[in-house]
């Protein structure tokens, strides 16, 4: 699924209950999403697939504060991460920084 695809997807589902929650409740979520992602990664063993879905809900989360503040998410990747290093213009990155 491209990226574009996926907050569209919240948009449909989740628009409405993302804009009445507002950008600041939003993020909080996501926070906890973080949150919960560090606890399994400090388990000492990791379990893969409750990882994959915190994983999959601080992607959520993000795309649903990007569709609060009427972000592209796809075009603000594009334009933050090029395809290649931005200090060393190398694919993969060479510069060690």
């Amino acid at each position: 699924m491209k990226i574009l695809d996926f907050q569209n997807l919240i948009k449909e589902l989740y628009l409405q209950k993302d804009l009445e929650r507002g950008v600041h409740s939003t993020f909080i979520w996501l926070v906890e999403e973080v949150g919960e992602l560090a606890t399994l990664l400090n388990s000492k063993s990791l379990d893969k697939t409750k990882i994959s879905q915190e994983l999959s809900d601080i992607v959520a989360w993000t795309v649903s504060i990007a569709n609060i503040l009427g972000i592209d998410l796809e075009k603000a990747l594009d334009a933050k991460y090029p395809k290649l290093c931005k200090k060393c213009s190398s694919s993969p990155c060479k510069c060690g920084k």
